[in-house]
């Protein structure tokens, strides 16, 4: 059987955080799965996040986000883990969606209005780690980020499906919590790539 290829890219600007023991366990579960593994660490890219002319004139990709491109493109799975902040995910993760998934890299108009998804033929999963309850995450603030990231950018640009794993509460919270977000990390990877190993 082919190996898969999945990216797992951290949003978390922190190499300190539980975000990164996270993305340390979904990687060692899914090598040991028989995966190809590649990672992007976002804080530690080096690159402008601030799309400073929008749409009206193109910046210029950095070394960092070719490399970014090239990794995405490679893959047959993504996988984004970052924190929830103020309803939404952190700057760094943001900037970097906005520096490169653009018009004639990741989607094109039509003359009839639509869209061709330029990164069709990918899945994603999207964990996130926050302190709201599941609950009122979804009845109360719309699953904001998951709206966000899952139908506003990947889907859009034609990555589907997209699975959610939401973890909270995280702070403050002990050892045994946490080794417990881990084990659920680590089956979701398992579940993602027998989805994968299922597929054409």
């Amino acid at each position: 059987m082919e190996k898969k290829n999945i990216l797992v890219i951290n949003g978390h600007p922190d190499k300190e955080s539980f975000n990164q023991l996270i993305t340390d366990r979904y990687i060692d579960t899914a090598v040991s799965f028989g995966a190809n593994v590649r990672s992007l660490m976002l804080g530690e890219l080096d690159f402008d996040p601030n799309l400073k002319y929008g749409y009206r004139k193109r910046m210029e990709l950095e070394p960092d986000l070719l490399m970014a491109l090239d990794n995405i493109l490679w893959s047959d799975h993504l996988v984004w883990v970052h924190p929830l902040w103020w309803w939404s995910y952190p700057a760094v993760m943001k900037g970097f969606i906005d520096r490169l998934f653009l018009p004639t890299i990741a989607f094109e108009s039509r003359d009839d209005g639509s869209y061709n998804k330029l990164f069709s033929g990918r899945t994603a999963r999207i964990i996130c780690t926050a302190d709201t309850s599941e609950e009122d995450y979804i009845e109360q603030y719309k699953g904001s980020a998951f709206l966000q990231l899952k139908e506003g950018t990947l889907e859009f640009c034609g990555i589907t499906p997209v699975y959610t794993t939401y973890l909270s509460p995280i702070y403050q919270v002990g050892k045994e919590r946490l080794d417990h977000y881990l084990e659920i990390v680590s089956k979701t990877a398992e579940e993602d790539i027998h989805r994968l190993n299922m597929s054409k």
